[in-house]
């Protein structure tokens, strides 16, 4: 009897300590800047922390936060076994992927990377520089060109016919064929002076017909030039991604924003963080910043007095993952739970909320 009281003791002591055992404490590094990490007075908020204790939550599994310096420590980090998770703006590369002590989740995030550039106020130069560019100036000297040839050819027919409209001395001849050429252009039509002759009359027949496209091109070019001088902004130093080349640009350090950097042909200047970034913007040790473009708009949603702006274009598509060991356990349940979360709309609306 007292054996198989023990036998049943011992059977339900061995059959209960299992479920009763709490699973492990996840050590999940974090890294990154807003608005995907960030600290306010409930802690830490962000995209990525969000989407990760969301996911957490579904699979009801304890884990606390390891502060890491950045995304290539965190990933280091997880490779030597000091964390078991890493979270945060970690792109997806393929020398990342190579690596074979770590593996990434699917993407929870797609993004760009971007560029910060320098806004400036228009100086007094930069108003009339405009009209002193190609558009305005060639505007100007074809209509000086063909005043000239029209005044010589009318001078040609008339100057025999009728020399008192159109005198034989050269200079004051063209002189008032050049006037004519120019009355007849801006359709004022005085009718001071006036061809008689069946040469002269079919010259400034011509001359009227070329006259309506004439004008159509220098009112082209003299709009584009009053539109570019009017304009808010000044014309930045850096319009496409051709123009990045030998430009000094702000990288973050650890991210994958020095290979872009150095893909374009741009000198890459490291900071530990992306304030530190901006602050070399703002001081004009660099030409801009290359980091993701999330963040950066978040800044100058943040910052809308800041004297930047964002850049015409994307250098490149990235997508985020978290970061697990090799054949870790939690890879399935997470990719699971995070296509989970997509198809229900709930990234997007952690993603909307802090990005808008």
């Amino acid at each position: 009897m007292i054996s198989r009281v023990s036998l049943l003791l011992l059977a339900l002591l061995g059959w209960s300590a299992p479920s009763l055992a709490a699973p492990p404490v996840i050590k999940v590094g974090v890294s990154g800047s807003v608005p995907f990490v960030f600290s306010d007075t409930n802690g830490l908020e962000g995209i990525s922390v969000q989407i990760w204790e969301e996911t957490a939550s579904r699979l009801d599994r304890p884990f606390v936060y390891v502060s890491q310096p950045n995304s290539e420590a965190n990933i280091d980090a997880v490779s030597k076994g000091v964390v078991d998770l890493a979270i945060g703006p970690i792109s997806i590369t393929p020398d990342r992927l190579a690596n074979p002590k770590i593996d990434f989740t699917q993407p929870y995030f797609h993004g760009q990377e971007g560029l910060m550039i320098p806004a400036r106020p228009p100086s007094l130069w930069s108003r009339f520089k405009p009209f002193f560019g190609w558009a305005a100036l060639s505007s100007l000297g074809g209509l000086m060109v063909l005043l000239f040839v029209v005044g010589n050819l009318i001078w040609l027919a008339e100057r025999r016919r009728n020399s008192e409209h159109f005198p034989r001395p050269y200079f004051k001849g063209v002189g008032n064929g050049m006037w004519f050429a120019l009355v007849t252009l801006t359709t004022v039509g005085y009718g001071d002076r006036a061809p008689t002759s069946r040469t002269g009359r079919t010259i400034a027949g011509v001359w009227m017909l070329m006259s309506l496209l004439a004008l159509s091109s220098i009112t082209a070019g003299l709009a584009s030039a009053f539109t570019v001088s009017f304009s808010n902004l000044e014309p930045s130093a850096i319009r496409e991604r051709s123009d990045l080349r030998n430009k000094t640009v702000a990288v973050v350090a650890g991210t994958t924003s020095e290979t872009w950097a150095k893909f374009y042909g741009a000198r890459p200047k490291q900071a530990d963080t992306l304030p530190q970034a901006i602050a070399l913007l703002s001081s004009g040790d660099v030409s801009a910043v290359l980091f993701d473009r999330a963040p950066l708009r978040y800044y100058l949603q943040q910052n809308p007095k800041a004297p930047f702006k964002m850049a015409p274009f994307s250098l490149a598509t990235q997508t985020y993952g978290f970061v697990l060991p090799v054949d870790n356990e939690l890879r399935t349940p997470i990719d699971v739970e995070l296509l989970q979360l997509q198809r229900s709309g709930e990234v997007k609306q952690i993603t909307d909320r802090l990005l808008n």
